[in-house]
């Protein structure tokens, strides 16, 4: 009887707790109903769209000096000032850099003076010879006109006519070989020559110069290092010739890389000066992207003015490049055009429970642009006697925080809904934050307020 009693008190508190939990499925969802929505009044400001993103400070253009000939680096040029050739050094076209030891190619030189004398000497005496073949050559020629004349008879022994004649042909032979002698001497002598002048180059070569005027970025090598030059020359030092001209290479994602054009202004921080803020303007977008890690990028160059010197090679910049500007116009946090509210929270005449309700994702690209497609449709709700209506709005510029919306029904101060007391779907719910608060790492609106181009200096990385 017990064992019943206890089932039964435990069938009918298993109901109880289920009664509960329907209730609270049925009645809890409303019991927000009459508690106020998160909104937040409409008012007019100025949108700013960016991108960001990180690249490197680099020079213009760098010069790349190398050797052409392998030795032991033996001593430093002097830059304009008298001090040896370092880091930062200031030189002029010309200016010598350092030096190889030559002592090898000094002795090739040597030799091949040599060789150009004795090739010349060899001239000399094939021509010398060519002269003694002319005249064993008319020698024999008047011999043997001689003998044509009295022909083989008693004056003439026969052998004495074959002789002549044998003379005669002998000797045009020989000065026929004496001037293709001289001909090879005058080819030794310009194998000689060019043998000469690759052994002055190669002293030459020694010579480590500047090509060009401007600052030495990089010195990679020591006294006492001995480089060896094979199928690329090695790199000795690395001149920019401009630092006054200088450019930032950004990576940016092919997600954002459509929205940015050359001509477009650029603004961008370095580490080294956080406080400072840098102008720039994209120069171009270079073709030849890369991918990591399946994240294709592309690089582009963006052109800015270093007249101080401050902005040094190689330093990591925070770009941000302006995609797109409105200003004076109405503008909404995007977790308003994401909402969608309980149909118990709608005012009865705009209840439509048939028919969905369109929702728009803003757009961050520029609307100034005139191959844009036509604006697209979102929905505001905005409050009315403690429930909401429905607004429908053109979408436009977003900055990535609020998004830009024009509708006749707008009008300064109105409040727009964007979430339930007890929602997440706004920034800013739950912290009492304002949902235009601009947030680190990326890009915020300029109040009227502010001054005109205003950006927000911070580190968006």
């Amino acid at each position: 009887m017990k064992r019943i009693t206890r089932f039964a008190f435990s069938a009918v508190l298993v109901v109880v707790l289920a009664g509960v939990v329907v209730a609270w499925k049925i009645f809890g969802k409303g019991a927000n109903v009459g508690a106020p929505l998160q909104t937040v009044p409409l008012n007019m400001t100025d949108i700013v769209a960016t991108i960001e993103a990180t690249g490197t400070v680099e020079p213009e253009e760098v010069v790349d000096v190398g050797a052409q000939v392998a030795g032991q680096i033996i001593a430093f040029g002097r830059d304009r000032n008298g001090k040896s050739i370092d880091y930062g050094s200031v030189v002029e076209e010309g200016t010598v850099l350092a030096q190889i030891d030559d002592s090898l190619y000094a002795a090739d030189l040597a030799q091949s003076n040599a060789q150009l004398s004795q090739a010349r000497a060899n001239a000399l005496s094939a021509e010398a010879n060519v002269l003694q073949m002319r005249a064993r050559l008319d020698q024999a020629t008047r011999d043997w006109e001689r003998a044509q004349k009295l022909g083989p008879s008693e004056a003439l022994a026969p052998t004495t006519f074959d002789a002549y004649k044998a003379a005669y042909e002998t000797g045009k032979a020989n000065l026929a070989a004496a001037d293709a002698a001289v001909e090879q001497t005058k080819a030794a002598i310009l194998q000689a020559e060019a043998s000469l002048k690759r052994a002055q180059q190669n002293v030459a070569y020694c010579t480590i110069k500047s090509p060009v005027k401007g600052v030495v970025v990089d010195r990679r090598v020591n006294i006492g290092q001995t480089v060896v030059s094979s199928l690329n020359a090695p790199s000795l030092f690395l001149i920019a010739k401009d630092l006054t001209r200088i450019q930032v290479w950004v990576s940016v994602n092919e997600a954002d890389i459509g929205h940015i054009k050359p001509g477009e202004a650029v603004l961008f921080t370095v580490d080294a000066f956080p406080e400072r803020l840098f102008r720039g303007q994209v120069g171009k977008v270079r073709l030849n992207a890369t991918m990591t890690q399946n994240v294709v990028t592309y690089t582009v160059e963006v052109n800015t003015d270093n007249v101080d010197g401050r902005l040094l090679p190689y330093l990591t910049a925070n770009a941000r490049f302006e995609t797109g500007r409105s200003a004076g116009v109405f503008a909404v946090p995007n977790a308003a055009l994401r909402w969608t509210p309980r149909e118990n929270q709608i005012a009865p005449e705009f209840r439509h429970p048939d028919k969905p309700v369109s929702r728009a994702s803003p757009r961050n690209t520029s609307t100034a642009d005139s191959d844009e497609p036509a604006p697209r449709r979102g929905t505001l709700w905005l409050e009315q006697d403690g429930l909401v209506r429905p607004v429908s709005v053109s979408v436009g510029l977003s900055d990535g925080t609020i998004t830009e919306v024009h509708a006749d029904e707008l009008r300064t101060g109105a409040k727009v809904a964007f979430a339930d007391p007890s929602s997440a779907q706004s920034t800013g719910a739950g912290t009492g934050g304002s949902p235009f608060t601009p947030q680190i790492g990326r890009a915020r609106s300029v109040s009227q307020s502010s001054p005109a181009g205003g950006v927000p200096q911070t580190n968006p990385r």
